[in-house]
């Protein structure tokens, strides 16, 4: 095995297509097969499936591709950090909860590596999604969070996925509301208070269940809830419904707005936020920025 051809099958995984693939590869389209099939017989799956449309990525050949990015990231990423090679065009891929630091760490990032070219990437995408995108090698890191309530469920999926989650912050769990809503002035706002208002929940797809939830509490503590999938409308209708929704209590006037504000809420219980990783890989230098402005941020 080697890193070309894992190379040669990554892009005929991108392109889905053995002709296109070969166009970009710069080789023919006879040794591509070859290369492909060779690594095919060595690992002993079969990664694609042919057609006369093109190839498709097989179950087996999922996880044979998750490994093979995950070993030309780390190749690239060895080489950048020992200097040896020619520069290479800035990358780096995120997927995190929809919070406010993970965006404004995400703005330093490309403020420190500002180039004339550059490709980052920021996925904010549903909790099961994450834990798939960093498996995947999709992206570098996750951002998500942990409690009491969910930790048993996400720790097997992040551990059977070999990752490792690694806490960064702890914090006290906060209603955000709008600055008008009938409870803005109370100093703590309880769950008997939220009774009559719509609670704004992220919709977490086929994994919709309490366990991946990004909000603290349950669905079903509330008689009215919304569920959406982007923050701009979660917090549109936080304004214009006198809508609740609750997070870490970390909040960014400039992303979120001055009409947002954040109020504790009265339970005895914590969010442990953090990040979510491949086990023994070497971030990118990319990364290993992220995370600090991470660190800053919270």
């Amino acid at each position: 095995m080697t890193l070309q051809q894992l190379t040669y099958l990554v892009t005929v995984a991108d392109c889905g297509n053995i002709t296109e693939a070969a166009e970009k590869l710069f080789i023919s389209q006879p040794s591509l097969s070859a290369a492909i099939h060779n690594l095919e017989k060595e690992m002993g799956v079969t990664a694609f499936t042919r057609s006369n449309k093109g190839v498709t990525v097989t179950r087996e050949g999922e996880e044979l591709l998750s490994f093979a990015r995950m070993l030309l990231e780390q190749a690239d990423n060895m080489k950048e950090h020992f200097g040896n090679g020619e520069r290479r065009t800035p990358k780096f891929s995120v997927s995190c909860q929809h919070y406010s630091f993970a965006v404004n760490a995400f703005v330093d990032l490309i403020k420190e590596y500002d180039a004339d070219q550059y490709s980052f990437i920021i996925r904010e995408t549903q909790t099961g999604e994450i834990i798939e995108d960093v498996a995947s090698g999709k992206s570098e890191i996750g951002v998500l969070y942990l409690s009491e309530h969910n930790e048993d469920v996400i720790l097997k999926l992040i551990k059977n996925n070999q990752l490792k989650f690694e806490e960064m912050f702890v914090a006290e769990p906060h209603v955000f509301i709008c600055k008008d809503h009938p409870l803005a002035e109370k100093e703590m706002i309880s769950m008997e208070d939220l009774q009559p208002y719509p609670y704004l929940v992220y919709e977490q797809g086929n994994n919709n269940s309490f366990y991946f939830s990004e909000e603290f509490i349950s669905m079903l503590d509330f008689p009215k809830s919304i569920q959406v999938r982007d923050r701009a409308t979660l917090f549109n209708l936080v304004i214009g419904l006198n809508g609740f929704t609750v997070s870490s209590g970390v909040i960014d006037q400039k992303l979120n707005g001055s009409s947002i504000i954040a109020k504790p809420l009265d339970v005895d219980k914590t969010m442990r936020i953090g990040i979510i990783k491949k086990k023994n890989i070497i971030f990118s230098r990319y990364a290993s920025y992220y995370v600090e402005a991470l660190r800053k941020h919270l």
